[in-house]
């Protein structure tokens, strides 16, 4: 395993549009792995491939509820909505409010090439539409309602606590 390096805002591959991954290989679950030790080197809680300079639909996802390896995953069904911060590895210096859908139902592939269906609410749910995003070229920033300077966080905390918190 590695860490990789992330790619930054303002890199073109961040733009395109990540491949279907057709054969679930040793190079795949080595990028996988990799992708994993990158994410939780850098604090975060999600990482496409594209993310680490590979344009292939491949995502990790870890909010604290154990690891997940999704292989080409696509959102099935979507309900709800909330604006809550996000934040992105791919975008160190900002933050942004966004609004992402409460529930989502994701179909994917793991590890393994079988088939899996994983249901995720509140950060969940976002961690996995922000990472989907990153595959279709779109960053969170596209989505924004506000962007907010990270250096300017903890004063917009202190006068509107309920977006922030």
């Amino acid at each position: 395993m590695a860490i990789r390096i992330i790619r930054e805002d303002g890199d073109e591959v961040l733009r395109k549009k990540a491949r279907v991954v057709d054969e679930i290989d040793d190079r795949i679950a080595e990028l996988v792995k990799d992708m994993a030790e990158t994410m939780y080197d850098a604090d975060g809680v999600g990482l496409a491939a594209p993310q680490v300079g590979i344009l292939k639909r491949i995502v990790v996802i870890d909010v604290g509820e154990g690891l997940l390896e999704l292989i080409n995953p696509k959102i099935v069904m979507e309900s709800g909505g909330e604006t809550d911060i996000e934040g992105c590895l791919s975008v160190p210096d900002v933050v942004g409010e966004v609004v992402r859908p409460t529930k989502v139902t994701v179909e994917a592939k793991n590890l393994k090439g079988q088939d899996i269906v994983v249901e995720g609410e509140g950060l969940l749910a976002r961690a996995l539409c922000h990472e989907i995003d990153h595959l279709n070229g779109v960053l969170f920033t596209d989505r924004a309602q506000k962007i907010i300077n990270k250096s300017d966080l903890n004063n917009e905390r202190r006068q509107n606590p309920r977006k922030i918190d």
